[in-house]
Order: C-alpha cells, then sequence, then structure tokens
C-alpha cells in the first residue's frame, strides 16, 4: 500500500544509500585521529586528541560535539622563575578528596556532595597546586570528610587523612621543584592531631615554618629559595589556635579571601569572605579566589570553568586593587568547553610576571612586555621550560564522545525505517 498517495522512489534507493554512506565515510575518513587533534577540533576517542588533551564535551553550554580539551596546566614558575611565591597564580581544587569514584565504606552508602572526578595524584599531575581539605576527628583517627555540624559520619566519609598526604608525600619526593600548597577546613580537636598526622606521613621534611612567613604583607620568598630549603609544602588551617599551639599557619592572617559557594560565583560580585580581612588589605600578600557553587553539579562545571570564570577573575582582580588571584579554587577542575581552567590561569600569570597575554608568551629574562608571538591556535605546552607528562584521566565524564561508527548505523537505521515505510 502506497500511503498518502506518495510515489515510491525504490529504483533511487541504491543511489541514495551508496551516496549517504559514502559522504559519512568520507566524514570519518578526513577527521583527525590517533593524536593528531589539537584544542577545540572535534573528536570521537581519547586516543584522538594530542597530549595534555581530552575528548569531552559541555552540554550547558549546547556544545553537544566534543572536542579535544584541556586537561593539564603549565607550571608557570617553570617558564618564569625566581619570583616571590606570591607573585604566581596557582590552580587549587575544593574539596580535593571529594572524588565521585572514590568507594564508600563497606556495607554503606555515601550521601553527601561530590566536587572532583580524579585522585589527588592524578591532579597534582595535571597541574594542581593547592589542595582543601575537610578534616575532622573518626573512629579514633584524622579523616577526610564532607560532612556537616563538625562531625564526620560513616556515610560522609570517604577516607584517613594520612592516605592523601601520602600521595602528596610521593609527588614532592619524585618532583623536587614543585610547591604544593593545603588548605584544612580543621575539625579536629585531638591535642598535636594535626602534627602527628604530618609527620606520619613524612610531609615534615618539605614543611614551610610559619616563623619564615611574611606577617605584614611583604613578598614571600622566591620560589628558588623555596626549593632550595626544601620548604616545599605550605599548610593553612581554619582553626586560629592551631599556630600557637602546633605551628600550622592560620589561614586568614595570612591570605584574604572572597565568599564561598553562591556569593562566590554571582557575575560582577566579589565579596569579602567573614573570616577574612578586606580583599583590598595589605597586611596579607596571598589572595584565595573561591569559585565554586553552594550546589555542586558536574553537568554545570564545564560552562562554570569557561567563560564565567575568566569574567569572575576580572571582577575579583579590581576589588581586590588590581592584584591577581593567587589561588584559584574549583570543583570539578578538568571541565570546560576548550581552554578551560588551564587558560584562564595561563592568561592571569602571562599578565602578572611578563606583561603578556598568556604564559606561553612569556621570555625568561626578558624585561617586562617583551612577548613572543604565537601562532593561533597557540599550543597548550610551554616552548621552553618543564611539562608533565602522563594520561589525561577523566573518571565518571557524563557525556558520551561522539562516535562515527554510531553515526553510520544511526543512517542505517534511518534508511531502514524509509525503505519498510515505502516498499
Amino acid at each position: 500500500m502506497n500511503p498518502g498517495g506518495i510515489k515510491p522512489i525504490r529504483g533511487h534507493f541504491g543511489t541514495i544509500l551508496i551516496l549517504i554512506l559514502s559522504s559519512s565515510c568520507f566524514i570519518i575518513s578526513t577527521a583527525c585521529s590517533n593524536g593528531t587533534c589539537q584544542l577545540l577540533e572535534p573528536c570521537s576517542l581519547a586516543t584522538d586528541c594530542g597530549a595534555r588533551l581530552y575528548c569531552g564535551n559541555c552540554p550547558a553550554e549546547l556544545k553537544a560535539q566534543p572536542v579535544c580539551t584541556r586537561g593539564q596546566g603549565n607550571i608557570p614558575s617553570s617558564i618564569i622563575g625566581g619570583l616571590a611565591f606570591n607573585k604566581y597564580s596557582w590552580l587549587v581544587t575544593h574539596n580535593a578528596f571529594s572524588n565521585v569514584n572514590a568507594p564508600p565504606l563497606p556495607g554503606v552508602e555515601r550521601i553527601t556532595f561530590y566536587n572532583q572526578e580524579d585522585t589527588v595524584s592524578n591532579q597534582l599531575r595535571n597541574g594542581v597546586r593547592g589542595l582543601m581539605l575537610d578534616m575532622y576527628d573518626y573512629e579514633g583517627d584524622i579523616w577526610l570528610c564532607h560532612s556537616f555540624g563538625g562531625q564526620c559520619f560513616n556515610f560522609t566519609a570517604f577516607e584517613p587523612a594520612i592516605n592523601t598526604l601520602r600521595e602528596v608525600e610521593a609527588f614532592l619526593t619524585q618532583n623536587p621543584s614543585e610547591i604544593v600548597t593545603v588548605i584544612i577546613e580543621d575539625y579536629v580537636h585531638t591535642p598535636k592531631g594535626l602534627t602527628a598526622l604530618f609527620t606520619n606521613a613524612g610531609l615534615t621534611k618539605y614543611w614551610f615554618p610559619v616563623s619564615k612567613m611574611p606577617k605584614k604583607g611583604g613578598d614571600w620568598p622566591t620560589v628558588n629559595d623555596m626549593i632550595q630549603q626544601n620548604h616545599r609544602l605550605l599548610v593553612f588551617t581554619s582553626d586560629a589556635s592551631k599556630e600557637a599551639a602546633e605551628g600550622i599557619a592560620y589561614q586568614w592572617r595570612y591570605l584574604v579571601e572572597n565568599e564561598a559557594g553562591d556569593p562566590g560565583v554571582k557575575p560582577g560580585s566579589c565579596p569579602n569572605r567573614k573570616e577574612s580581612k578586606k580583599l583590598n588589605s595589605r597586611s596579607a600578600s596571598l589572595f584565595l579566589m573561591n569559585y565554586f557553587p553552594t550546589m555542586p553539579v558536574e553537568a554545570q562545571a564545564c560552562k562554570e570553568n569557561s567563560a564565567p570564570l575568566t569574567s569572575m577573575v576580572a571582577t575579583c582582580y579590581k576589588v581586590v586593587g588590581n592584584l591577581m588571584p593567587n589561588f584559584v579554587a574549583v570543583n570539578f577542575y578538568m571541565r570546560s568547553d576548550g581552554g578551560g581552567v588551564f587558560d584562564t590561569l595561563d592568561r592571569m600569570n602571562g599578565q602578572a610576571l611578563c606583561g603578556c597575554s598568556t604564559i606561553l608568551a612569556c621570555q625568561a629574562r626578558a624585561p617586562f612586555g617583551t612577548c613572543k608571538a604565537l601562532s593561533p591556535p597557540a599550543n597548550t605546552a610551554p616552548q621552553d621550560g618543564r611539562s608533565f607528562s602522563g594520561s589525561v584521566q577523566v573518571f565518571g565524564f557524563a557525556s558520551a564522545a561522539y562516535d562515527p561508527n554510531a553515526l553510520l548505523s544511526f543512517l542505517i537505521n534511518v534508511l531502514a525505517l524509509w525503505f519498510l515505510i515505502y516498499s
């Protein structure tokens, strides 16, 4: 039967099929693959993208087509070295331990929020240099917990804090020219509990002593001096009493901070955190910029970590008094619509360290404002200095990658349906 009087065109079916399949094969064969795809180029598999990139998309910005996306950052001190620590900008992971792939305690369903998608070791390998850790007394030990009311529960617990700190120790040992900052949301009441924790983790040999931290907003030692003296671990606590009791720096004595959560992501606003000194205070020489919503949503993070992040940096830069944030704390740091937090930090460090649009244009020992030309699109790896290797890991990535074979299967199914209707 011929519904609606439509004339069949079976004679042309073979021709149409050949044309569609040949055109789809053309699309597939001309796409880059096997590590040749560059930043923002369409991809279908993780192996399609070049070094330091992964294949991902951003449906929150209506960008369903997966493209090669930055997954690793540049270490600014490896390109422009020798400056005071507070001249640089570093990537921080909010609740670095709160990994969506971390297994719950045996027999317990974890009920809490997640903020990251990979291990602390992988975060450090990808260029993260600051870790926000929530520490609690729990089960006779100190645990990392994403909880409430100052108490850790079995359904909000992740793991003993020493496990994560041993990852930090391993990284610092394997990378003798790197500096890591740990910022503790501190609910530990065990006397000398943190002292014992860091000692048992083997981290005291890297400890930056409180006595050498600038108290009145002066410059920090240079990164070179910190490396030479092996003072490569900065630790801050939210508990003021720990500075006198355990020699752990009270964070709001040494850094200023904007409000965390939803107030910190409101466009055009950079409000002061109530515990912090005023953002434009010059009595503290480090600035932590929080940029993450109160309710973390993986699917939205790619949008948050793109243009809105860059805009917020500009807003806070003015509020603080034309100073770049030293630490930028985010959720799901690898998610973006392309360059993401890594590109933002490259631009921040480029402007602050050498007066260039990106750190990739900076030249060591050149006068400020002397920038080298970059061929667009700029490579994500530095032309000089050291970069990190290692595969980019994104676990639990919500969006499936674009698959040419899926497209081919879809076209065949459509043609089969057409044939059944008109035959």
